[in-house]
């Protein structure tokens, strides 16, 4: 089973140092992408490539990420991401785009999320989507 992996799980593993509290995010991560299950869209890889300050940072992850395919996002699934977002934050509910993105892509491949975003449990309540468990 495929699963779209979130950008906070993508940065625990490339941009910082593991954790306690973020080894077995990581571990779960491997295991994913070895059996070739992770799906990584396009704007998560802007996100975790966004902001870094030191340009040998950039270089190895942009390097790294570069092994997957960007999964691929179409006209509709933007549209479908606004009323997602529309109906979410008339709920009282804010999230990103990318998170509304992510929603709409979970929704129409039938394919959990991967995250440990707290907004996609406000989500779940609203938008038919699932989410992969977090490992403790």
């Amino acid at each position: 089973m495929n699963i779209l992996i979130d950008t906070c799980i993508w940065s625990a593993a490339l941009r910082k140092r593991a954790t306690s509290e973020t080894a077995p995010l990581i571990s779960e991560l491997k295991k994913l992408l070895f059996h070739g299950q992770g799906i990584l869209p396009g704007i998560v890889r802007m996100e975790i490539l966004s902001g870094l300050p030191n340009p040998s940072d950039f270089s190895r992850i942009r390097t790294e990420l570069r092994k997957w395919e960007d999964f691929p996002v179409g006209s509709q699934d933007y549209e479908s991401a606004a009323e997602m977002l529309t109906l979410c934050h008339s709920k009282g509910f804010q999230g990103s785009l990318t998170d509304f993105l992510l929603c709409t892509l979970a929704q129409r491949y039938d394919i959990p999320i991967f995250t440990t975003d707290k907004d996609f449990t406000h989500f779940v309540k609203y938008l038919p989507i699932k989410l992969h468990p977090i490992p403790e």
